[in-house]
């Protein structure tokens, strides 16, 4: 559904990743041009690099047994976003977490996780060192017994393209919210910046805690460790992995908001963030990228210029 208002952009809504898409525009008449171009985006990158497909690339390439195995430039995009995040954050964001990760339950979409009455498993991380990408050759080669999983790094990359292919599309200014990572493109809109709700859950409504922010250009993240947990075997855990225990990110931040100049870049900020807990300020500080980190204990810390309630981010 969409919606029109008369003092802002125009807005899709549809399923993607087990989660929303949300597609803005500021012109009624573009706004199909822009929701094909993203679906697209989806469908393609949703193919190459699902977990949870039996038919997806990525799923074949983890089966590989340690072949070398020939991808589209898609996957090889991906993969080499992973990698990349793996080496800028030294290993905190690390895409060979797969087995911890189905070791943990997380075997199936998010939406069809059953309560575990079994103990919590637990399967140490390879390594992303230990994969190998010839970019030449188009090649990728997973060891065995490892099973990539490029949940921190893909949707954000889809952002992006997704939004590059929608201002292509319409050739005006996108806004596009894959499950809360948010790209944009285009330029700002004319009648000004992008506001954005800054929440813990991308799914909670306007009203729920959080701040208000106005983005001109780049990508948003928002990493939490309350949107994707589950019951296992009577602990509670979530989807943010820390690579060197195999086991959920016991971390000072609940929730994590990264502004950057990708969606992208934005995600691999806010995920390492979580892993590298107390750390993590000084970390964002140093790298000057403006973020807001909400305590356990529910109390916002704003960091590297991260605006004020309302103002503008970029």
């Amino acid at each position: 559904m969409s919606e029109a208002h008369p003092d802002g952009p125009i807005s899709v809504q549809f399923a993607a990743f087990g989660s929303t898409a949300l597609v803005f525009v500021t012109q009624p008449r573009v706004l199909p041009r822009a929701r094909a171009a993203v679906e697209r985006i989806v469908a393609n990158f949703d193919h190459a690099c699902s977990r949870f497909r039996a038919d997806s690339e990525l799923s074949r390439l983890n089966a590989a047994g340690g072949q070398p195995r020939k991808v589209t430039p898609l996957l090889l995009d991906a993969v080499s976003a992973a990698l990349r995040a793996a080496r800028i954050t030294d290993g905190d964001v690390d895409p060979t977490i797969g087995a911890a990760l189905i070791a943990l339950g997380y075997d199936r979409d998010f939406a069809q996780l059953p309560a575990r009455k079994a103990p919590v498993a637990l399967a140490a991380v390879r390594g992303w060192q230990a994969v190998r990408v010839d970019r030449q050759a188009r090649t990728v080669a997973v060891p065995p017994h490892v099973a990539l999983d490029l949940g921190a790094t893909a949707k954000a990359l889809a952002a992006d393209y997704a939004a590059a292919a929608a201002t292509d599309a319409t050739g005006g200014p996108v806004l596009v919210s894959l499950g809360g990572d948010i790209a944009v493109a285009g330029g700002p809109p004319p009648a000004g910046p992008w506001r954005i709700r800054v929440a813990d859950d991308h799914r909670a409504g306007i009203d729920a805690p959080g701040q208000w922010i106005a983005l001109r250009s780049g990508g948003l993240a928002t990493s939490s460790t309350v949107v994707r947990a589950w019951n296992a075997g009577g602990d509670r855990v979530h989807h943010l992995l820390d690579p060197a225990t195999g086991r959920s990110a016991s971390s000072e931040w609940r929730t994590v908001s990264v502004a950057a100049a990708s969606c992208l870049d934005a995600n691999i900020a806010s995920t390492a963030a979580i892993i590298r807990s107390r750390r993590a300020p000084r970390w964002l500080a140093e790298n000057r990228l403006p973020s807001r980190l909400v305590s356990v204990s529910g109390r916002a810390h704003h960091v590297a210029g991260w605006p004020a309630e309302g103002d503008d981010l970029a």
